[in-house]
């Protein structure tokens, strides 16, 4: 299963835990990962500008990929 196809399932089996735990570890195995240090404060927030662009290209980017499958 893709993650694509395994990010779908879970989304709709909100239920099945071995499922989620499935997908995380998958996620957690992708060589683009970025990992982005905890906010202490939704005052950090502002400190990072560039984090937060990435996340919404990130997210049009993921939307996009949804819409052709």
């Amino acid at each position: 299963m893709t993650s694509q196809e395994l990010k779908s399932y879970v989304l709709s089996h909100r239920e099945d835990d071995e499922a989620f735990y499935a997908y995380v570890d998958k996620v957690n195995e992708r060589k683009d990962r970025v990992v982005y240090p905890p906010l202490n404060s939704l005052e950090e927030l502002e400190k990072y500008p560039e984090v937060i662009e990435q996340m919404r290209q990130d997210s049009r980017h993921n939307f996009q990929q949804n819409e052709l499958t």
